[in-house]
């Protein structure tokens, strides 16, 4: 499978400007597979959901859907999302075949996102091509219980808004994800400085199953990232490598 990702500044509270942005990269990308975008791609990192959140059946939805049957690729990024009187920090997962959703589990308490937004209370884990993909968005990686592998997904997906100051922690646990949990992991952040004067260094890199870069990009610059994973090469190393039939059995609360 050939993945794209798109390490990319953000128009502020703007949805009809990025739309319009990731529109013109993507009509640009060459064959690839699957598309990954950055957490709240239509507006960045906002805390004002009363302004910026779309119904649940709203344009960015549907812009995904056309992105995606236009092209046929697999595509995924968050917008801010209403539903039945909450907010969720929504990502979407939309192919050509099929349509899921995860709304963000662990909400950011330093940027006041869990008294803005609703928390969900499910993984989701969603299959492409052969592969099964576990969906995350941003402050969810520095939860291992939640991002555990339990035999059930090949691709770890995280979307973010990831501040500079913290990018050490970002790219450490990034590869840390991949070496435990045995999985490709593919990482996407933001560049460029947000309506708050945050900044955000990118960083965003596809990892394989030994933590090791498949692609990566320069700090602060905008890029598209592709690589090329194997389910094959993933099942013949956890063959010959299979720690995970070692690990601890637990439940998710």
């Amino acid at each position: 499978m050939k993945i794209a990702a798109l390490q990319s500044p953000l128009y502020w509270q703007d949805r009809e400007a990025n739309l319009a942005y990731f529109s013109d990269l993507i009509d640009s990308l060459g064959e690839v597979d699957l598309l990954v975008l950055p957490e709240m791609f239509t507006t960045g990192f906002s805390m004002a959901p009363e302004q910026i959140a779309e119904a649940a059946d709203g344009p960015s939805l549907r812009w995904l859907r056309d992105m995606s049957q236009q092209h046929n690729i697999a595509i995924t990024g968050s917008v801010a999302v209403e539903e039945n009187g909450n907010f969720y920090n929504r990502l979407y997962w939309v192919s050509p075949e099929s349509e899921s959703h995860y709304d963000k589990h662990h909400l950011f308490r330093m940027a006041g996102e869990h008294e803005h937004y609703a928390a969900g209370s499910e993984r989701k884990i969603v299959e492409y091509q052969g592969f099964r993909l576990c969906l995350q968005v941003c402050y969810d990686l520095r939860f291992p219980v939640f991002c555990r592998n339990r035999n059930d997904y090949d691709v770890l997906i995280f979307v973010a808004n990831w501040p500079e100051p913290r990018r050490h922690a970002w790219s450490s646990l990034l590869t840390a994800r991949a070496i435990e949990n045995q999985s490709y992991v593919i990482g996407v952040n933001r560049v460029g400085e947000d309506g708050n004067g945050i900044n955000y260094s990118g960083d965003s890199v596809i990892l394989d199953y030994l933590g090791q870069p498949l692609a990566q990009t320069i700090a602060h610059t905008p890029a598209i990232l592709t690589a090329e994973i194997s389910f094959a090469d993933l099942q013949g190393f956890r063959e010959k490598f299979p720690a995970h039939l070692d690990a601890d059995d637990f439940e998710l609360r």
